[in-house]
């Protein structure tokens, strides 16, 4: 049975390794991005598990502008009571568990919380190929983001709360 819950420091290893199978070494979040946000954001750092072990998880910073930027990949803030714009850092899930509604599951999750604290937005970007996934969830194309994170293009998608 799957079960998500916010993250903790005790997770950390295990994420890394998630993070490093499912993403290119340009893009994957380092350990101390990682330790970063389990410190400064654990209310919207979520993991998956499954039988105890994880296998997914989603994070992101809370944001004043509509649009990630780089800077936010190295340096984060706490995040507000309320409001602003929920981001979406990174998604990740085991390969096993892919394709299993694992990934839309951790951004549910998320956007409850997001809408329980008013917040405006949920933004992430995304490479191409994975646009008709998140329109499938609501998230409008907004077109190639000003990211050079991991030298790839990037596509900015944004899903209204209120």
């Amino acid at each position: 049975m799957l079960t998500i819950r916010n993250v903790t420091m005790k997770d950390l290893p295990e994420l890394v390794i998630i993070e490093q199978i499912c993403f290119p070494i340009e893009e994957a979040a380092t350990e101390e991005a990682f330790r970063q946000r389990v410190q400064k954001i654990p209310d919207s750092f979520f993991v998956a598990e499954e039988c105890g072990v994880i296998i997914g998880l989603v994070n992101g910073p809370v944001i004043e502008t509509e649009f990630i930027t780089d800077d936010l990949f190295d340096e984060i803030k706490e995040n507000p009571a309320i409001g602003g714009h929920q981001t979406v850092l990174g998604v990740a899930v085991t390969p096993h568990f892919q394709t299993r509604g694992v990934a839309t599951a951790l951004l549910t999750h998320l956007e409850n919380e997001a809408l329980s604290k008013k917040r405006e937005s949920i933004t992430l970007t995304c490479k191409e190929e994975l646009i008709p996934f998140y329109e499938n969830l609501g998230y409008v194309n907004r077109g190639v983001s000003k990211s050079e994170h991991g030298g790839v293009t990037w596509y900015n998608m944004i899903k209204k709360l209120q």
